[in-house]
């Protein structure tokens, strides 16, 4: 399977899209500005309202005129550009692969994942999911968000920010010290622990296994420490049954895991901020003690996207240049990208005529061996404006003693978005399904080169899927097959998720206010379950009434959980494949009305070393 590296197999059909697109850009950027000035987000209305004598009226006043009158001048001109590229959109290929060689800097953190031999300890991989809303500017405004170029940018910028950072985890399994502040270490009461992150790298630290320790690592003695409040007199960190995990990989190798100590992370702090961002070896932590009852894996609430993510889908990248920043950005980290994925017009999309592209974009630290995308012919309303489906993509992750390729397989998706439309969603499920199954044993096949088949570390589904797992609207969805075939780390069964488990749709209504204005402040929220009653959407059950307010009852529960990660247990004949860690995480606060979500898993093939 060839990768296609640009939209059309000619450079005289890239010539002639880039001509209608010159066409049809001047209406189509004169139209999404008139539109935009007629709706005001939530952020712009109280800053009209704190200053009246503003000249935003006036503005509107004076631009909408002109917008208009350009607009119609510009239409003939857009006509003619709408017409070829509609008829251009015959040869244009499912999506665009791009693979940026990292520069000196880049190679020297690691930003090129390791495909070294396969040892029997196997090792473990990070996978991301996002709706990020990156529609155009006046159709953004609908879900209360603005400046989509802005964002874009900014979305890239924060992704990879987080996944290039130390990785400093801080359990406290028996904390005896009584000035711990609640607020501070509300996450342990609810089972969720907080990951902070140091903007700069212990020099020379691999990552460490969780150790107990006495001294307070954060800070050295006479020293001001950031984790206590002033008030206090002892540093809770040297309260007994602490324990520090320090997810660093060592530089140059990225294969393995070290043992680390307290010491890194007072005396040999660097100023030279370069990391190696390599997938690491897994080991299990044995110095921590897991509470009866707790799952089997970690799980967080973090402002931070984790360390050394591996793999990267997000959804809602409609808008073409907001599509090219965030590429832009991502590149700084993940070497390998698809983007622009989907079918425009009525190209391989049934009879619908599709404005936009699936808005699937999917980010690799490894490479990429093959890539497929398939259209759902079911979308309805406005829905099927969009070239909604399903991308399949294969990467290789290492290399056996026996020369064989270890690969992986991802599906990124978005379901359809119409409530009450829980057939057309389920249908759609049972197609990834079988496209599934179809591209794997397609793409199975042993290579021509050496004729050794190829084996499978993980199966992994993430996207956006326009459901949860507790509203009653949506038992058809969650009762489907496919959650026999994968496994969704944050699900008991139909319609009841883990305790733990957090909505990750937003209440567009207060994406502004000041105490989700950032990562930080979003995540002490969401550890606060009256504050996750404040910003988050709930599931409705039809049978509960509404309350004095005229306002619908939520149901328990810690709110509409519409966006997963699930993997497929087995994979492999004898492989073991175990979920490590799931994180919430709020560091895309105020860009987009989501919450990311992460998830790392451990593959070995459970065997002993030789």
């Amino acid at each position: 399977m060839v990768l296609h590296t640009s939209p059309y197999s000619s450079a005289f059909l890239r010539c002639l899209s880039s001509l209608s697109w010159g066409f049809i850009f001047p209406c189509y950027w004169l139209l999404d500005r008139l539109l935009s000035s007629c709706v005001a987000t939530s952020l712009e209305k109280r800053r009209r309202s704190q200053d009246p004598c503003s000249f935003v009226t006036l503005y509107v006043l004076v631009s909408t005129p002109l917008y208009l009158l350009l607009l119609l001048a510009s239409l003939p001109f857009a006509l003619l550009g709408f017409l070829l590229w509609a008829t251009l959109q015959a040869a244009r290929h499912p999506y665009l692969y791009t693979h940026r060689r990292p520069d000196k800097h880049q190679a020297e953190q690691g930003c090129v994942a390791s495909l070294a031999d396969w040892r029997p300890q196997g090792r473990s991989f990070c996978f991301g999911s996002s709706n990020v809303c990156l529609l155009p500017d006046s159709l953004a405004r609908f879900n209360n968000l603005s400046e989509t170029q802005r964002r874009a940018r900014e979305v890239g910028k924060r992704i990879r920010n987080g996944a290039s950072r130390p990785q400093i985890k801080i359990y406290i399994d028996s904390p005896t010290n009584t000035s711990i502040s609640a607020t501070s270490f509300s996450s342990l009461v609810t089972g969720f622990r907080r990951t902070s992150s140091l903007g700069q790298r212990p020099d020379n630290t691999p990552e460490a296994e969780t150790e107990p320790v006495t001294d307070c690592p954060i800070h050295t003695a006479g020293a001001d420490c950031p984790i206590h409040s002033k008030g206090d007199q002892d540093c809770p960190m040297h309260a007994s049954g602490v324990q520090i995990s320090i997810s660093a990989p060592e530089a140059g190798t990225g294969n393995h895991q070290g043992e680390g100590d307290a010491e890194s992370l007072t005396g040999g702090v660097s100023s030279n901020n370069t990391l190696s961002h390599r997938t690491s070896m897994f080991k299990k932590h044995t110095g921590r003690k897991r509470r009866q009852g707790d799952d089997g894996f970690d799980h967080e609430i973090s402002a931070f996207f984790p360390a050394n993510l591996d793999f990267l889908c997000l959804q809602e990248v409609f808008d073409h240049r907001a599509t090219s920043r965030l590429r832009q950005q991502l590149h700084h980290y993940f070497p390998y990208i698809l983007s622009d994925v989907g079918r425009y017009a009525w190209k391989g999309c049934c009879s619908r005529f599709k404005f936009l592209n699936s808005g699937v974009m999917m980010a690799s630290r490894y490479p990429i061996l093959d890539a497929h995308y398939e259209c759902y012919p079911n979308g309805r309303g406005e829905d099927a404006l969009a070239a909604k489906g399903v991308l399949f993509v294969k990467v290789q992750v290492g290399t056996s003693h026996q020369e064989q390729r270890v690969v992986g397989y991802l599906t990124c998706t978005h379901l359809h978005a119409i409530e009450g439309d829980a057939a057309v969603r389920c249908e759609q499920l049972d197609l990834l399904l079988v496209w599934g199954a179809e591209f794997r044993k397609m793409t199975s096949r042993p290579s021509e080169e050496k004729g050794l088949e190829d084996q499978v570390a993980f199966d992994v589904v993430l996207g956006d899927l326009n459901f949860d797992n507790c509203s009653s609207e949506d038992k058809l969805e969650q009762q489907h097959a496919v959650f026999t075939q994968y496994k969704d780390p944050c699900r008991l069964g139909p319609g009841e998720d883990k305790p733990w488990a957090l909505g990750t749709l937003l209440d567009t209504s207060g994406l502004y206010d000041e105490e989700v204005s950032s990562p930080e402040s979003l995540q002490k929220v969401m550890e606060n379950e009256e504050g996750r009653k404040e910003y988050l959407v709930f599931p409705t059950n039809k049978n509960h009434c509404p309350n004095q307010k005229g306002r619908k009852i939520p149901l328990k529960g810690n709110g509409r959980r519409i966006d997963y990660i699930l993997y497929r247990e087995e994979v492999q004949q004898d492989w073991k494949v175990d979920i490590e860690e799931f994180s919430f995480i709020t560091q895309l606060a105020g860009l987009t009305d989501h919450l990311s979500v992460a998830m790392r898993l451990a593959v070995s093939t459970g065997e002993e070393e030789p």
